[in-house]
């Protein structure tokens, strides 16, 4: 009867360090498996933001040189050709076509489009200034998109678009990369954001990070 009324107080103690343990150790694989996944996590995103950076610095490196791809040697940039010429006099559809027609192969038209080839390659790169990157890059996917304008169906001719989706599109794609390597802050792995961060500049302007 005593012993029912007076539990073993060894027991007792046992049981209570036999529970904590195993807690302490779940809440310890817990973190370390938490700071493994932000760090696959991280590499991913870097991956992805470089990735993304070679395909807008190997854009302006093609028309700028006529590497053969997009663009063929002699119809270079620096061969006297044009940029946005052939893109721009191509557009058939949409309510900006006439606009992109008068932008056509004009020189500040060019250096904008090169430029901003140029610049948001090089930051996507290095991981740097992801803000005013992917605002930029936003901007340049959405005219892109005006440009092809994926809703129509027919051309200004009549003949079909061969648009495959009436909104989505690769532009769109791009561009949300972009907010998202802006908002996830992609320039802590493999790249520079740490050291872009510490300029003074750059802590008083906080929207150019």
């Amino acid at each position: 009867m005593a012993i029912q009324d007076h539990p073993n107080p060894r027991r007792r103690t046992q049981g209570g360090t036999g529970d904590t343990a195993p807690a302490a150790g779940r809440a310890t694989a817990d973190a370390a498996v938490g700071l493994s996944t932000a760090s696959v996590s991280g590499r991913m995103l870097a991956g992805l933001r470089v990735a993304l950076g070679f395909v807008f610095l190997w854009a302006f490196l093609d028309k700028t040189f006529g590497l053969g791809y997009a663009t063929q040697a002699g119809n270079a940039w620096t061969d006297g050709g044009s940029p946005t010429r052939g893109f721009l006099s191509g557009v058939a559809v949409g309510p900006l076509e006439s606009t992109f027609h008068s932008w056509a192969g004009d020189a500040w038209a060019d250096w904008l489009f090169m430029l901003g080839l140029l610049g948001i390659g090089l930051a996507l790169t290095a991981g740097i200034a992801l803000r005013p990157t992917a605002l930029a890059g936003t901007l340049m996917m959405a005219l892109m998109w005006a440009a092809e304008w994926p809703p129509a169906q027919h051309l200004s001719d009549g003949t079909p678009t061969m648009s495959s989706n009436p909104f989505m599109d690769s532009h769109l794609i791009y561009a949300i990369a972009l907010i998202t390597l802006a908002a996830l802050h992609a320039d802590r792995t493999w790249g520079l954001g740490h050291h872009w961060q510490r300029l003074p500049l750059i802590r008083t302007t906080p929207w150019l990070r």
